[in-house]
């Protein structure tokens, strides 16, 4: 079995090493660039997923381990992960401009009414306080499920059941 040409300079960088970091950044950034553009569509948010993925690289180069796949294969998910961040928080900022900006934008999808928004509101109120923060700082905040976790100092099993369970009783609330 050959050995990763990037595991040397992963573990360099896991070392504060930045000529290794640079030299993992040339080896990786053209494929990197190349998932985050097909996810998001856009330059400008590719090139800021790309960016906020080698930041978490650096920081995070010491917890790869080589038994879960190649390192490349570890940075395209850091990639991955920090484009579906960036399309849910554009999904959530969407929601959030309801408002007619100069009658020129087509929304995909309707206002809350009045009446629907109370009662989410009522059912957001119903369900207990952990469920309730974590699906708030997932789905209004726009965080990743890791993120939460870390925001929490919470197991990422235990904030994903949070949310699941919680999204299942905003489910049957809203169904009432």
């Amino acid at each position: 079995m050959t050995q990763d040409p990037m595991l040397n300079l992963l573990s360099a960088t896991a070392q504060g090493d930045k000529a290794a970091f640079a030299e993992l950044y040339q080896a990786s950034s053209k494929q990197l660039y190349a998932v985050s553009l097909k996810m998001l569509k856009r330059k400008e948010l590719a090139e800021e997923a790309l960016q906020e993925a080698y930041v978490r690289i650096w920081h995070n180069a010491a917890q790869y381990r080589a038994g879960k796949g190649t390192v490349l294969t570890w940075m395209i998910s850091i990639v991955r992960y920090r484009a579906l961040d960036i399309l849910r928080y554009h999904a959530v900022r969407k929601e959030e401009d309801l408002s007619d900006n100069d009658g020129g934008t087509q929304l995909t999808s309707e206002p809350m009414t009045e009446t629907q928004q109370g009662l989410l509101e009522k059912c957001m109120a119903a369900l207990e306080v952990q469920q309730r923060q974590a699906i708030h700082l997932a789905y209004f905040n726009g965080m990743s499920h890791h993120e939460v976790t870390a925001h929490l100092d919470l197991p990422l099993g235990t904030v994903k059941s949070w949310i699941r369970r919680g999204l299942q009783s905003l489910q049957r609330c809203l169904k009432l």
